[in-house]
């Protein structure tokens, strides 16, 4: 099963999209600010149907989940590759999308841990997660030279969509294969009822319980914002692109193409490195809660080096300060998954983890489109000063700092069993 969890992670980061999505969407001639509103979007579409397909997974299955979810996917890849000019039509994909996130996002992560506990090996979740998490990585940085090739010999982005549709096709019948005790306890004749109950549960849980509530603040604070801010890297490359006096005779838009395909796939690799051997700083620091602590910190020291470099725009630093926060959110992945697993009864692990994904895009929805509006003002000289950019930074700081120096333990209190 452990090669099949890796293969999913694989296939499912098969999104050659990805590493262009913002220069497809102000390719299509909207602004900063419409853009985050298109992310806000999103992220709203997800946060309304991530409690309920939390619930749903846990009660009625959650294979049945995860393959509705890849046809939610694959529709709205579909729907991106034909709607380039089309505002009303890409609000339709990024529909779509959201729903396809709010099923996928933690009923997978879920049936992982199930699987450790059928056999045994809960005690290597860490371990595990970080492991399959690493073939998700190795999947992106994979997608990196096909994404840049497809991109290179094409003058339309948008076909990308139509690219991934052939691995998430295989990756839903890969899904098709696994077995049903991964489902989690079904109840039968479960009525609707039964399904905003087991909502309540959850929320009341991961409100009351401490530890569950301190952990659903640093997922918004640490993912939610890494979320947004990973897109900015695009334009910021391709700025730089202007500067490079090699290749000039490809013209902007392909050394663009280029710079982008190797930044991306260097990031990838990287990840994929961090999220593999992140349990050994677990075992370092005492436990997951102590390697988070000092996570924040480094975080904090990334944005603070990172604002002035963003201010005075001289981004060639940006570029590595933004591997490093590639690589601390990589390794920040099984420690926050493994924390929320120490909290959650095996009942409501789906649910735990969809109203954690639902506290991310919460905060991305609300940051989104005002980092947008910061960065517009930035950009036409308005009342902010220095370039462009630097919004990202100071509001990465602040909400570092902030965590860091309020970090405590969440393991004295647990989530009722």
């Amino acid at each position: 099963m452990i090669f099949r969890f890796s293969l999913y992670g694989f296939l499912k980061n098969q999104r050659y999209f990805e590493p262009f999505m913002m220069l497809i969407l102000l390719g299509s001639g909207n602004s900063f600010m419409t853009v985050g509103f298109l992310v806000g979007f999103r992220e709203l579409c997800i946060n309304a149907m991530n409690i309920p397909a939390g619930a749903i997974a846990d009660l009625y299955g959650r294979k049945r989940c995860m393959l509705a979810s890849y046809v939610a996917y694959m529709a709205s890849f579909l729907v991106f590759a034909f709607s380039a000019n089309s505002l009303p039509t890409l609000f339709l994909a990024v529909f779509l999308f959201g729903i396809g996130e709010a099923f996928r996002e933690g009923t997978h992560k879920s049936m992982i841990f199930t699987w450790l506990r059928l056999n045994g090996r809960l005690e290597d979740k860490t371990r595990v997660y970080g492991y399959t998490r690493s073939w998700s990585k190795i999947g992106s940085a994979v997608s990196i030279p096909i994404a840049t090739a497809l991109a290179y010999h094409s003058n339309d982005l948008n076909r990308l969509f139509l690219a991934a549709l052939v691995p998430y096709t295989i990756g839903f019948i890969a899904l098709c294969t696994y077995p049903d005790e991964l489902n989690g306890e079904q109840r039968k004749d479960v009525r609707i009822a039964q399904v905003f109950t087991h909502m309540w549960q959850t929320v009341r849980d991961s409100v009351k319980v401490r530890g569950l509530r301190r952990l659903m603040l640093e997922s918004m604070g640490f993912e939610g914002f890494f979320d947004v801010v990973k897109d900015y890297l695009q334009p910021i490359l391709k700025t730089l692109v202007l500067g490079i006096p090699l290749l000039l005779s490809l013209g902007d838009d392909r050394r663009g193409v280029l710079l982008i395909g190797a930044v991306y796939f260097c990031f990838h690799l990287g990840s994929a490195w961090s999220s593999r051997q992140v349990h050994l700083l677990s075992e370092r620091c005492g436990g997951d809660d102590a390697a988070s602590r000092l996570m924040w910190w480094c975080l904090a020291a990334v944005y603070l080096v990172m604002l002035p470099c963003l201010w005075f725009a001289i981004y060639w630093p940006v570029i590595a300060l933004f591997f490093v926060l590639f690589l601390l959110q990589s390794a920040w992945r099984p420690l926050i998954i493994s924390r929320f697993d120490a909290h959650a009864p095996e009942s409501h692990g789906t649910s735990v983890l969809s109203v954690e994904s639902q506290s991310q895009t919460f905060a991305k929805m609300l940051l989104a489109p005002v980092l947008g509006l910061l960065i517009d003002l930035a950009s036409h000289g308005g009342p902010l000063l220095g370039g462009k950019f630097w919004p990202l930074a100071a509001v990465g700081l602040a909400i570092s700092a902030a965590m860091a120096f309020s970090a405590r333990s969440a393991t004295s209190v647990s989530a009722p069993k």
